[in-house]
């Protein structure tokens, strides 16, 4: 059982950095030209602001718990300087941390171009966001892997960041879209389905990254062994994530083949509320869902899975 304050910080790490990255990722590849300025579809430069803030914050309450965890004392007025100072200039996830608060720093920096150049705002947004993102591989698993199985794990931990991040920024874009008050024109709802329709090619790929890097992760934490590890907190847990997985599968694909086609009929014959209150209902599970998903990786990233099958 990992540390409740050590996961809750993950977490909340994990939804700020994803959504950072993967909502000015969706900026670039979903909106155009006028529709990227901040206040014309989303405020990106409060959102984004925000999220580079808060990002900020959440690393450095959980660089001193790190540290107070990793001193065994009971409480964070009894750290000492020289011990942050040795995890911070000592240690691979000192660094990176750093690399992260550098990157979060640059973005909020970003974010208050989004009216004057959006563009070049949601380019170094997405792009600094998938920094800061990235960096969280190294408080997971790969960090104690060595040599080359080191790097070939990062680069499958940061792909499957990524991809995350991709998808779940998306679904923060859709669920604001669905909640915006302006969706009763009819130039948003045709804004809305071309973003839905625009999001297909990039979902499938994301898909496929998240499958094969997962599936790579599990190989490079665990190695072939299934039963064992379907005993253990470890496999019940991991269990439950590929179910919550192929229940987000089932609503992309319920959104991509029932609702995205039938949000494009309701603009043919103007009877819109019935399309958009059931794909209102269907991106809000997957977006819930997909909030558990972020919650048991933060879990799963505290646990060794050879120690919890050696314990149980």
């Amino acid at each position: 059982m990992g540390d409740p304050i050590t996961i809750t910080l993950r977490f909340a790490l994990y939804i700020d950095l994803i959504m950072l990255f993967g909502l000015a990722l969706f900026g670039l590849y979903s909106l155009k030209g006028q529709e990227r300025i901040s206040g014309a579809v989303f405020n990106f430069e409060a959102i984004l602001l925000w999220a580079a803030f808060i990002g900020i914050l959440l690393s450095v309450v959980a660089m001193l718990q790190m540290a107070k965890v990793m001193s065994g004392v009971s409480s964070f007025s009894e750290l000492h300087r020289h011990i942050l100072q040795m995890i911070l200039t000592g240690t691979d996830v000192g660094l990176t941390w750093m690399v992260r608060i550098a990157a979060l720093s640059l973005a909020a920096m970003a974010a208050m171009l989004s009216k004057r150049a959006p563009t070049l705002s949601l380019v170094m947004a997405s792009a600094l966001g998938a920094i800061a993102l990235a960096t969280l591989a190294w408080t997971g698993h790969g960090a104690m892997d060595e040599g080359i199985l080191r790097y070939v794990h990062f680069t499958s931990d940061i792909t499957h960041l990524l991809g995350a991040g991709g998808w779940l920024g998306a679904l923060v874009a859709f669920v604001l879209l669905l909640r915006s008050k302006r969706l009763d024109g009819e130039q948003h709802l045709r804004l809305l389905s071309r973003t839905l329709t625009g999001f297909e090619s990039a979902g499938a790929l994301i898909v496929i990254s998240l499958a094969i890097t997962g599936i790579a992760n599990y190989v490079l934490i665990v190695g072939p062994e299934i039963s064992g590890v379907m005993k253990s907190t470890y496999g019940s847990l991991l269990a439950l994530k590929i179910a919550l997985f192929a229940g987000m599968l089932v609503l992309a694909a319920a959104n991509r083949f029932r609702l995205s086609p039938l949000l494009d009929r309701s603009l043919e014959t103007g009877r819109y509320a019935p399309a958009i209150s059931a794909l209102r209902r269907s991106i809000i599970l997957e977006f819930a869902v997909a909030v558990a998903i972020i919650s048991l990786v933060a879990w799963l990233g505290t646990l060794s899975p050879e120690m919890n099958m050696a314990i149980e």
